[in-house]
């Protein structure tokens, strides 16, 4: 077997990793960086496709983009949520 399959196989196995585990996972934290994990993932695919353009393009906005967009809501709703007496949040 040459190298170029095992890159193959080696991605292929990553991306089923993230994209189970990131349904799997209850923290809304963890589940938003598995998904940017994934992007970055899913573009290194593109790559050893020789597809430079769509991978960029992944990056940019699968990955960059809507990775930024989903923190910057997380943390406005972390922040929104209301805390009990305690002052600990209702996670």
């Amino acid at each position: 077997m040459n190298s170029e399959l095992w890159i193959d196989i080696l991605l292929c196995l990553c991306v089923l990793v993230i994209a189970g585990s990131m349904f799997l996972v209850k923290q809304s934290f963890t589940a938003i960086v598995l998904f940017i994990s994934l992007g970055l993932v899913i573009t290194l695919c593109w790559i050893q496709l020789n597809a430079i353009d769509v991978a960029i393009a992944e990056a940019a906005i699968g990955t960059g983009l809507t990775g930024a967009m989903l923190l910057a809501s997380w943390r406005k709703l972390s922040i929104d949520k209301p805390t009990d007496k305690k002052g600990r949040g209702d996670f």
